[in-house]
């Protein structure tokens, strides 16, 4: 900030000078007018400089920006103003724009005694997730008398992170109480199977398998004994998003994608107090990014920052590719959670082609947001002919979708699809009931 910031004539320096200027008008009726000029001028001269002497040291401007912000949650910039001058000053600070965010237009005024310091904030709201960058900030102050203004600009560039929206968690406790189901006995089911984590022994009976056999217990005992073992429940869950064209229209506020991110992210919340380990895949007309599944806080704070940084590419999804990536890098039975749309009848059938792919080596769960637009424009009574068209289209589009996901449930697989801001709790429900139902 410059020591000597640049300095104009404010609004009451305007408004003086015009006052002033009426005053010497009258004047000059009664005196001669190069006396009255004189006069005007000196007066005029005297209070301008006594004004500009009294904001010659420009107070100290700072920003704070918050180290979090989360995706439609209100949030703002505080600022800080310091006043080593024994003049109190009034100010204005004006926030630059700023990619991704949506920042109030009116400044944030306020005045500072001298000597002392004050506090002031503009409200910001996050509008995409993402990587962004504030501006520069501007501001003016002036004294209380306000003749002259001066400007300054302060802050440097800052990177911020919007990250995706998990206020609905966080405010009902949901996940806190959908993981003391699973802690309560949803995390590990005891199955007797070939599992390795030892459960019990019992005696040899026919159909029993040779390899079954336990040798040691035998000789102990002197009878044919059968180890049996305690299926684990841990299993892999991989987070498939379709990142192509399809998932970057708005619902409302915010981008499919973004509804998507943050049910993903719920998801491996809960999958990691399940001791499941959680996996990634996003793609679109390419692979994006892949975590192979893990468990632990590391991989967790991974995966969040793989899942924050995807961004939609305006481009058609090669659903195909993506499903052979998947059946060739998980030989395992995993839950597979694909988040996509099936917007239209060529997407719906891509999808549903690749699908086949994974079905029967995979428990599949495709996940999709419902368009509240679509049922609004079939309920609402038509107005003019534009609006029965809208109906029709509405109407043609929502049977394509209704006829793919009756035609994913007839081949086994699962679906979610319920309106974009239930999606989150929708899944967490899902995933729940998948795993007290032992589907994988």
């Amino acid at each position: 900030m410059n020591a000597r910031p640049p300095a104009w004539i404010g609004p009451r320096g305007c408004a003086a000078l015009g006052a002033l200027g009426l005053a010497a008008g009258a004047l000059a009726t009664l005196v001669p007018w190069q006396a009255v000029a004189i006069a005007a001028a000196v007066v005029a001269l005297a209070a301008f400089a006594a004004d500009a002497v009294a904001i010659a040291r420009a107070p100290e401007f700072t920003r704070s920006v918050p180290q979090r912000l989360s995706l439609a949650r209100a949030s703002a910039f505080a600022y800080t103003v310091t006043n080593r001058s024994p003049v109190a000053l009034r100010f204005a600070i004006y926030e630059a724009p700023a990619e991704r965010l949506e920042v109030a237009p009116a400044p944030a005024r306020g005045s500072v005694p001298g000597g002392a310091r004050a506090g002031v904030s503009i409200p910001v709201l996050p509008r995409e997730r993402g990587r962004t960058t504030t501006g520069i900030a501007f501001a003016w102050f002036e004294s209380p008398l306000g003749l002259i203004r001066r400007r300054v600009r302060f802050g440097a560039a800052v990177p911020i992170r919007i990250r995706p929206d998990l206020a609905a968690l966080e405010r009902g406790g949901d996940l806190a109480r959908r993981a003391r189901l699973i802690e309560a006995g949803l995390r590990r089911v005891r199955r007797r199977g070939s599992g390795s984590e030892f459960e019990s022994l019992r005696e040899y009976a026919a159909g029993d398998a040779f390899r079954a056999i336990d040798w040691k217990a035998t000789a102990r005992r002197g009878k044919v004994m059968v180890a049996q073992y305690e299926v684990e429940r841990s299993q892999q869950i991989v987070v498939v998003l379709d990142a192509g064209r399809l998932m970057s229209a708005r619902l409302g506020d915010r981008r499919k994608l973004d509804y998507a991110v943050s049910a993903g992210l719920a998801i491996a919340a809960i999958a990691q107090l399940a001791a499941d380990r959680i996996g990634l895949h996003a793609f679109a007309s390419t692979t994006l990014a892949v975590l192979a599944p893990r468990s632990g806080a590391q991989h967790g704070a991974a995966l969040t920052d793989a899942l924050c940084d995807i961004e939609p590419h305006f481009e058609e999804s090669d659903y195909e590719r993506a499903a052979l990536e998947l059946r060739r890098g998980y030989r395992k039975r995993s839950l597979i959670v694909l988040f996509t749309d099936l917007f239209d009848p060529v997407a719906s059938a891509a999808v549903l082609g690749s699908l086949a792919l994974l079905a029967p080596h995979h428990l599949v769960l495709v996940v999709l947001m419902n368009d509240a637009a679509l049922e609004d424009a079939r309920e609402r009574e038509p107005q003019a002919v534009s609006d029965v068209y809208r109906a029709a289209v509405a109407t043609t589009l929502a049977a394509e979708r209704a006829r793919a996901v009756a035609l994913l449930r007839g081949r086994g697989i699962g679906v979610v699809d319920v309106p974009a801001r239930d999606l989150t709790l929708a899944l967490l429900d899902t995933y729940v009931d998948i795993k007290a139902r032992s589907l994988l």
